[in-house]
C-alpha cells in the first residue's frame, strides 16, 4: 500500500486509533482490517451492515481515524489498494466490443429493478405536478440540467441549476402540488439529503434516482427508481460514470411523454423557434 492521508495509509490510521475506538467502531475497524478489498466496495449502509453497526457509527468511526467522512476514507483506501491502477490495466486489455457489450448487459438489468408499475407511478406524479424541482450535486449536476430541459420541452415546468443551493431556494418556496426529483448515485450527498429533508418538511412528494436502497436519499423517496441491484461492489473509480442514472432519466422522459399535452401547452414552440439555427 502507498501512503495516503497525513503520511499514513488507512490501515495504519485504523491501527493507530484502534485502542481508543468504541466497541461498535472496533467492529467496523475489524471488517476493514480483515478484508479491505470488500470494504472499499461498500457504501456507508453496506459497511454498517457488514459490521453490525449503524450508518452514523460508520461516519463517526471515519472521523475518529482522521477522515472527514466515509467517502474520503473509502477514496483513500481505494488509492492505498492500488485499485485505480489495477482497474486501468484491466480496461486496457479489454476489447472495445467487450466493453460496450458489458455496458449493454448492465443497462438491461435496470428494467426489472425499477419495475413497470413504479416507473408509471413516477411518470404520473410528474405529469400531475405543478412544477418539478430537480436536485443533484457534484458531477451529477449536469444530469439535473439535462432532465429539467427535456421535461420542459414535454410541457412540465421545472427548476434546475448546477448549484444545489438554488434547489434549496426553489424547494423552500414550492407549492403544495410541486414534486422534488433527486439524482444521487451514492444516495449520500449531503446537499441532496438536506434538500429532501426540506421537501419532506414542506409536505412535497419526492422521486429519487439512486443506485442503492439502503441510503438516506432512498429512504426519503416516495417513488424510488433504483439504478442497480443494490450491490456496491464495483471499483470506486467506476462511480464517476452516470450511465445508469442517465438511462433511468431517459426512461422517465419516455414514460412522461404525452403528445397531446405537448400540443395543448405548445411546449414544442421553442424548438420551432430555434429550428432556423439548424441546417
Amino acid at each position: 500500500m502507498m501512503d495516503s492521508h497525513y503520511g499514513k495509509t488507512v490501515i495504519q490510521a485504523i491501527r493507530a486509533a484502534y485502542a481508543g475506538l468504541s466497541q461498535a467502531e472496533k467492529r467496523i475497524a475489524d471488517v476493514i482490517l480483515k478484508n479491505p478489498e470488500a470494504a472499499v466496495g461498500a457504501n456507508v449502509s453496506a459497511l454498517a451492515e457488514l459490521s453490525g453497526s449503524s450508518d452514523a457509527t460508520v461516519i463517526r468511526f471515519c472521523k475518529h481515524i482522521g477522515y472527514s467522512g466515509h467517502y474520503q476514507m473509502r477514496l483513500y483506501l481505494s488509492r492505498d489498494l492500488g485499485r485505480t491502477q489495477a482497474s486501468a490495466q484491466a480496461h486496457q486489455a479489454d476489447s472495445v466490443n467487450a466493453y460496450f457489450r458489458q455496458l449493454g448487459e448492465e443497462l438491461s438489468q435496470i428494467g426489472p429493478i425499477v419495475g413497470q408499475e413504479r416507473m408509471e407511478n413516477c411518470a404520473q406524479m410528474l405529469r400531475a405536478c405543478g412544477r418539478v424541482h430537480i436536485i443533484a450535486a457534484g458531477n451529477t449536476s449536469p444530469l439535473a440540467l439535462y432532465l429539467g430541459f427535456r421535461l420542459e420541452r414535454l410541457g412540465i415546468k421545472s427548476s434546475y441549476n448546477l448549484a444545489a443551493e438554488y434547489a434549496l431556494n426553489h424547494i423552500n418556496l414550492a407549492e403544495p402540488h410541486d414534486v422534488v426529483l433527486a439524482i444521487s448515485q451514492s444516495g449520500a450527498s449531503r446537499q441532496v439529503i438536506q434538500a429532501l429533508e426540506l421537501a419532506k418538511a414542506r409536505g412535497l412528494k419526492i422521486i429519487a434516482i439512486t443506485a442503492y436502497r439502503r441510503t438516506p436519499v432512498a429512504t426519503l423517496a416516495d417513488c424510488l427508481l433504483l439504478t442497480s441491484a443494490d450491490e456496491p461492489s464495483a471499483p470506486l473509480e467506476k462511480s464517476y460514470s452516470h450511465l445508469r442514472e442517465m438511462a433511468v432519466a431517459d426512461a422517465v422522459l419516455h414514460f412522461v411523454t404525452n403528445p397531446a399535452d405537448i400540443a395543448a401547452r405548445e411546449a414544442d414552440k421553442p424548438e420551432l423557434i430555434l429550428s432556423e439555427y439548424k441546417l
